[in-house]
């Protein structure tokens, strides 16, 4: 150039997989991941789908990424934190692009009485910020709290017996 400057060259291919693989694992430092959810990570940054997919199938095989064990590693982080239904954590997992059959071997090991039992967790907790308000009002609260939790009528009916008379011994 006439200014003494040279311009910016393409980075090399073995540069464009360098980076590739940093975005990977700086991901995969902070959380596990699913495969798709990487995949979308590489897309967002522009990466050649062909490197991505060899980048990917080699995380795998390294076992970095292993979509049976995150499906689940979130079932149970979320059943136990936010105490999540089987329902809504068979819709996380949809969204995070992890297979039908895994999802269902992930949220099969939740047991019935697991998913009554973090329902309570959760309405026995909601109910200490209720405690001064009237029982329609906490009713329909704790209700709306586990509806949004993806509980259906059975368990939000039976945990609603079980906390209501709990609140007012």
């Amino acid at each position: 150039m006439a200014d003494g400057k040279q311009a910016p060259s393409e980075p090399s291919p073995l540069q464009l997989e360098e980076k590739a693989r940093e975005v990977l694992l700086r991901k995969l430092s902070l959380r596990p991941h699913s495969r798709a959810e990487l995949e979308q990570a590489l897309e967002a940054k522009g990466v050649d789908p062909d490197l991505t997919e060899h980048l990917l199938d080699r995380f795998t095989e390294v076992n970095l990424v292993n979509d049976e064990d995150f499906a689940r590693q979130w079932v149970a982080s979320r059943q136990r934190t936010r105490g999540s239904s089987r329902r809504a954590l068979r819709e996380e997992l949809r969204r995070k692009g992890i297979d039908r059959d895994l999802i269902d071997d992930a949220t099969n090991a939740v047991s019935s009485e697991d998913e009554l039992e973090a329902a309570l967790e959760l309405a026995r907790k909601k109910m200490r910020t209720l405690a001064s308000l009237e029982p329609p009002v906490q009713r329909r609260r704790l209700a709306g709290a586990l509806g949004r939790r993806g509980y259906g009528y059975e368990v939000v009916e039976r945990v609603l017996r079980e906390v209501l008379v709990e609140g007012h011994d």
